[in-house]
C-alpha cells in the first residue's frame, strides 16, 4: 500500500523538485500544502491525520499531538534540518514513530549567513542601504570586524565554521559550550561570564534544550560591553526576547541581530519590529539553493528508506527500533 506523505517544510515552495520525485517514484502520494508550516498543535492534528509520514518544518508535535488517534497511521518524521526541538522525541519513541533528520549538512550555510548578519549589523550596511532607497546619503557608523573578538555560545560544528570564518578576519576567537566535552583547537573555551564581558560580537550556535532557554536574560546582557553585538541564527527561546529589547532601547549593547525568534512567524505587532539597531530576518539562514536541494532530498531519502523496510540514516531516536510499538516494518 502507498504511502502518504505530506511535506510542512517552506523550503519546497523554491526546492526540492528531486525529493518529491523520488518521493512519487516510491509510491507515495505527496501533498504539498499552499501554506507551509510549521503549524501549531491544532493544525498538525487537522493537517497530518491519516498520513503516513511528514517532512517536516519546526511542527508542534508534542507529546498530545503524538498520542492523538488522529496521527495513528504515522511512522515517520523526517524534519528538514538539523533542529528537532518541536518534537516530544520520547513520546514519539514511545508511540513507535521513527524521527530522522538532516545533521551536518547546514553547516557551511548556516556560518555563512551569520557571518554576513555579523558584517552587516556591525558596518551598518542594512541601514545604509535603507538610507539610499528613501533617498538618503549620509555616513553610517559602525564598528571594524577585523582584530576584535568574537564569542560563540554553542560550539559544535556550525559555531566551530563560524570560527574559521573569523580567522579570516584576524579575530580572536573565544567559547563557551553549554554541554561540557566540546573541543576546537582554534577556540579558546571561557565561562559564559568571561565571554559576556570580554566579546565584541556574541553569536549563539546552541541548541536549544530546557536547561539553555532563556540563557541570555537581563543578567547577562547587563555583562556585555556596550559597544558589542548579538547574533542569533540558532534557536529564538535562547535569548529572552523583553530582556533583550531592554537592551536595545536603553543602550546596554550596540546592537543585535536576529534570525531566529521565540514564536515563527514573528507576530506582526511585536515590539521588536521597531526597537532600533536591531537587524532581522525570517529563519532565512538556511535557505541556500543548492544546500536546500540536499537536505530536501537526504530528507526524502529517510522516508524511502523505511518505507523499503530499511533504517534512515540519520535518526534521532535510534531506541524506537527495539520498540514492540515500531509502526513501520524493518526487514
Amino acid at each position: 500500500m502507498a504511502w502518504k506523505v505530506f511535506i510542512s517544510a517552506r523550503t519546497f515552495t523554491h526546492v526540492g523538485k528531486e525529493a518529491v520525485a523520488l518521493l512519487r517514484n516510491a509510491g507515495c502520494e505527496v501533498t504539498l500544502p499552499e501554506a507551509f508550516g510549521g503549524y501549531k498543535a491544532d493544525e498538525v492534528l487537522r493537517r497530518f491525520e491519516g498520513y503516513d509520514a511528514v517532512l517536516a518544518s519546526p511542527d508542534a508535535f508534542t507529546a498530545d499531538v503524538l498520542r492523538s488517534p488522529a496521527l495513528q497511521n504515522l511512522k515517520i518524521i523526517s524534519r528538514w534540518g538539523v533542529g528537532y526541538d518541536s518534537i516530544h522525541i520520547p513520546t514519539a519513541t514511545e508511540q513507535g514513530v521513527v524521527v530522522a533528520f538532516t545533521p551536518g549538512m547546514l553547516n557551511e550555510t548556516v556560518a555563512d549567513y551569520t557571518f554576513g548578519l555579523l558584517l552587516a549589523i556591525s558596518r551598518k550596511i542594512h541601514s545604509a542601504h535603507l538610507a539610499m532607497h528613501q533617498g538618503g546619503w549620509g555616513s553610517q557608523w559602525g564598528h571594524d570586524v577585523h582584530g576584535k573578538t568574537l564569542g560563540i555560545i554553542g560550539c559544535g560544528r556550525i559555531g566551530q565554521a563560524v570560527a574559521k570564518r573569523a580567522a579570516g578576519f584576524d579575530m580572536r576567537v573565544i567559547g563557551y559550550d553549554p554541554t561540557p566535552g566540546i573541543q576546537c583547537p582554534t577556540i579558546n573555551f571561557v565561562s559564559l561570564e568571561e565571554l559576556l564581558r570580554q566579546s565584541h560580537f556574541i553569536s549563539l550556535h546552541a541548541a536549544l534544550t530546557e536547561e539553555n532557554r532563556g540563557l541570555i536574560g537581563e543578567k547577562e546582557l547587563r555583562q556585555v560591553r556596550p559597544d558589542a553585538y548579538i547574533i542569533n541564527t540558532a534557536r529564538g527561546p535562547l535569548i529572552q526576547e523583553s530582556a533583550l529589547l531592554a537592551a536595545l532601547k536603553e543602550g546596554w549593547i550596540a546592537g543585535a541581530a536576529l534570525d531566529v525568534f521565540d514564536s515563527e512567524p514573528l507576530p506582526k505587532e511585536s515590539p521588536l519590529r521597531t526597537a532600533p539597531n536591531l537587524l532581522m530576518s525570517p529563519h532565512n539562514c538556511p535557505f541556500a539553493r543548492e544546500t536546500a536541494e540536499k537536505v530536501s532530498t537526504a530528507a526524502a531519502e529517510a522516508i524511502v528508506e523505511l518505507l523499503h523496510g530499511r533504517k534512515p540514516r540519520w535518526v534521532v531516536n535510534p531506541e524506537v527500533f527495539n520498540s514492540p510499538k515500531l509502526r513501520a516494518l524493518i526487514k
